[in-house]
């Protein structure tokens, strides 16, 4: 798809706005430009040059199973609940078992279910882009598990809920002094682990698809390529008791390979499906851009790992030539070594940087909700609803960016916030179709999630538009760091547009986030006390700040509900339907 670059008018009047604006589209517009011979033409952009000698080191907060909606549905300025009309989209649902309609209401409370996220949910919950049975296909699923109508009825008005910065204040403290994206979709309509994995190889498996038909996807929910579902690592320990069936080694490129550079090559072993990638990768001779990925739990065990530790959310773990080498595997850290790494200040020159949280958070931090059930149950800390509290997880997010604020790496920093799926709560964006799956479905891309862009040369409380899903991160690192994109590598390239979409022309690269005359040095970077949230205030739980000390007041959805429905519980106990029947399946 040939690149429209922006065409600019420019009135004496506001010429300092048009300036910028047509710089930050031209920045975007040559960093999507295919390489030709020579140099790039988005290396000779001044805008993403500087971009390439601001950002030197990226973070990634990993977070788990929040749609936009339920996070950002009521903030100004962004594609919000206010924008739509009661019959469009879904702004308005038949609930089947009340025999009622539903429209989004606020929630307010840190602990809740889990509602459904498997593929097949998902889909019939999006209903081809009108997004409007999340209610009625809520209450099918649990039903068809077994739930009593009382429980299914409470999981589909749970999935209308949203939270707003009453319930969510730090993170909608850093969207108002930063960067919102508010068009920024799971790449896969799926749960957990195709998200993780998405993160890093802008695919799931649709490259090994298409080269080994074989493997493809036995069902609607795995096991087999594309990942469309939660499964453990082929590799052990972890896989322990998984039929091996539920197993598959993942053997297509991924950002950390390319990120190796000339050093691609320590990827001696389990490299089947890569051999081409890797001696392209090492004839560029490029220098190795370190990486690491930091999980809790992950070898903080004695002799095995935590139970805090996930298995299925470790996505470098999926792939054979970065676990069966010891040379890029010791780049995977428990969540303590990461600001044992920053305090220490040993990152290297240029670095990529992935945090993730997980079921039981090592801070000693506990819900404000002192019930039993509560206290035991919601001490996680990476945003999943069916373990973890939201305000003990924007406490770890806050942890994070605060210590990379007060160290010298905050002057060349680009610290991105993204969910790994939506959790299979409400969005009204119709997503965007990408390919087709064995399954006859799209491959992607799934319901809106949020995403957040902290940083010294962002731009200061903005909302940008671009169109992107996970793979928009491996875009944004190929441009950052000048790496061959993963669907112009020799083992990928034959199979797109099944595989990769660091070169999808339809995805943005993030690059939009940015203030060009920050970049520039026009404009003064922000500094980093504009990032840090007092330990005393990002530790209480909750923490004491009010929508009016942010900054900020949540838009009005016309005609919506200002409370929950009479007798909602986000918490209820599941109860099995007489006679029982199946049991509710792991999530």
């Amino acid at each position: 798809m040939p690149i429209v670059r922006p065409r600019c008018f420019r009135p004496r009047l506001y010429r300092a706005a048009f300036v910028f604006v047509c710089a930050l589209l031209a920045a975007a517009a040559w960093a999507e430009t295919p390489p030709r011979n020579g140099a790039p033409p988005a290396a000779r952009h001044p805008v993403i040059t500087a971009l390439r000698r601001q950002i030197r080191h990226v973070f990634v907060i990993y977070q788990e199973n929040r749609s936009f909606d339920s996070y950002f549905g009521t903030f100004p300025g962004a594609d919000n609940l206010a924008d739509i009309p009661p019959s469009e989209h879904g702004g308005r649902q038949y609930d089947p078992i009340g025999k009622t309609w539903v429209r989004p209401f606020p929630v307010r409370v840190a602990d809740s279910n889990d509602p459904h996220h498997d593929r097949p949910v998902l889909i019939a919950k999006a209903d081809h882009g009108r997004m409007d049975r999340f209610v009625a296909a809520e209450e099918k699923e649990d039903l068809a598990h077994g739930a009593s109508r009382q429980w299914a009825r409470q999981m589909g008005l749970l999935t209308m809920g949203y939270d707003d910065c009453r319930t969510i204040p730090l993170l909608w403290l850093y969207a108002h002094r930063f960067v919102l994206y508010d068009h920024f979709f799971q790449a896969m309509y799926g749960p957990s682990t195709p998200g993780n994995i998405d993160l890093i190889a802008a695919q799931t498996g649709q490259t090994q698809w298409a080269r080994h038909p074989d493997e493809a996807v036995r069902n609607d929910r795995g096991p087999g390529v594309p990942i469309v579902d939660d499964l453990n690592p082929h590799f052990g320990p972890y896989s322990h008791g998984v039929p091996k069936y539920r197993q598959i080694n993942q053997t297509y490129a991924t950002v950390l390979l390319s990120l190796e550079g000339g050093q691609a090559t320590r990827a001696r072993r389990d490299n089947h499906g890569v051999r081409k990638d890797i001696a392209d990768l090492a004839r560029t001779k490029r220098a190795a851009i370190p990486w690491g990925w930091y999980q809790e739990g992950f070898g903080d065990g004695r002799g095995n790992d935590h139970p805090a530790y996930i298995p299925h959310h470790d996505a470098p773990q999926y792939f054979g030539y970065i676990r069966k080498n010891p040379e890029l595997w010791r780049g995977v850290h428990g969540l303590r070594a990461f600001f044992r790494l920053i305090a220490s200040r040993r990152l290297p020159r240029r670095s990529v940087t992935f945090v993730k949280g997980g079921l039981h958070n090592p801070f000693g931090w506990r819900p404000a909700n002192r019930s039993r059930h509560v206290q035991r149950r919601f001490l996680g800390d990476d945003d999943h609803p069916a373990y973890s509290d939201s305000r003990i997880s924007e406490a770890l997010v806050a942890k994070v960016i605060d210590a990379i604020a007060a160290s010298p790496y905050w002057r060349h920093s680009a610290i991105f916030i993204f969910w790994d799926d939506s959790g299979g709560f409400y969005d009204h964006v119709p997503p965007p179709r990408f390919e087709r799956c064995p399954d006859g479905h799209p491959c992607g891309d799934g319901p809106r999630v949020p995403a957040l862009l902290i940083s010294p040369f962002a731009r200061s409380g903005a909302v940008a538009h671009e169109t992107s899903d996970q793979g928009s991160f491996v875009k944004f690192l190929d441009v950052l760091f000048q790496l061959p994109p993963l669907a112009s590598l020799p083992d990928e390239r034959p199979y797109l547009p099944e595989g990769p979409r660091d070169t999808n022309a339809r995805l943005g690269n993030l690059v939009g986030g940015f203030d060009p005359q920050r970049l520039l040095g026009k404009r003064a970077p922000i500094p980093a006390a504009e990032a840090v949230i007092p330990a005393a205030t990002a530790n209480a739980i909750p923490p004491p700040l009010s929508c009016r000390q942010i900054g900020v007041t949540p838009v009005r959805i016309p005609g919506g509900a200002t409370a929950p429905p009479p007798g909602f519980n986000p918490l209820a106990r599941f109860r099995r339907r007489q006679p029982p029947r199946t049991a509710m399946h792991h999530r």
